[in-house]
């Protein structure tokens, strides 16, 4: 660990850092029920004043429920809970957070890898599709 650097938490410290307060948070809401597969996430600004984190901390949160699984993102439309058809059914009589996490293996992982990666590929499309708007003067900030 690089001593003195931002995010970074002193070995042997077990004080979670923001970005794994959000992500837990977030979690155990989908764990409760309160919010089911399907359903909007909130946003960043929602997430941003609701802990009073930064913008790149709820963004790292959001990365992190994506690449366990717990999380999916709809280029233009926001981040979504992802379906539970990967989670355990009976997590009613299972304590501690394995009990509706995504089941771990080779193959849920290599899963997970490539959701993220037709994700990225969306939101490079995404990105590419308004780079060509502000670059034909379809739009832009300040206009």
């Amino acid at each position: 660990m690089v001593a003195g650097r931002r995010g970074r938490r002193p070995t042997g410290s077990g004080v979670p850092l923001t970005f794994e307060v959000i992500a837990e948070t977030l979690r155990e809401r989908i764990r409760s029920g309160g919010l089911l597969p399907g359903d909007a996430l909130p946003t960043q600004a929602v997430l941003m004043r609701e802990f009073g984190a930064a913008s790149l901390t709820v963004q790292k949160a959001m990365a992190l429920l994506k690449q366990e699984g717990w999380a999916v993102s709809r280029p233009g439309k926001g981040a979504f809970v992802a379906p539970h058809d990967h989670v355990a059914d009976n997590a009613d009589d299972l304590d501690g957070p394995e009990a509706t996490a995504p089941v771990g293996g080779m193959a849920t992982r290599v899963e997970a890898l490539e959701r993220a990666l037709t994700e990225a590929v969306q939101q490079i499309a995404d990105l590419r599709g308004r780079v060509e708007a502000l670059e034909s003067g379809g739009g832009g900030r300040g206009r």
